[in-house]
């Protein structure tokens, strides 16, 4: 089953509690070597959920994909090494 919706002027996403998250895929790191010490992607719709995957039960955080792309590129460049 496939998602779709568009965000609206202004970059305002729904609620996480309003989503259905039971069809995501959930991916995470293969530098977590099979343990649940890790946070997991996936896509739905137009947005991307990160949940922990020590808590899978619990909503996921969604962010944009622009967000997300942002969030990568500053991890690329080292802006969060400090926090490891």
């Amino acid at each position: 089953m496939t998602i779709a919706f568009s965000l609206p002027c202004g970059n305002t996403k729904p609620n996480p509690a309003d989503l259905g998250f039971s069809t995501v895929i959930w991916e995470k790191s293969e530098d977590s070597a099979g343990n649940d010490n890790c946070g997991e992607f996936g896509a739905i719709g137009d947005l991307v959920a990160m949940r922990d995957s020590k808590r899978p039960s619990q909503t996921p955080l969604v962010f944009t994909r622009d967000e997300i792309a942002t969030m990568i590129s500053g991890a690329k460049k080292g802006n969060f090494d400090h926090l490891a």
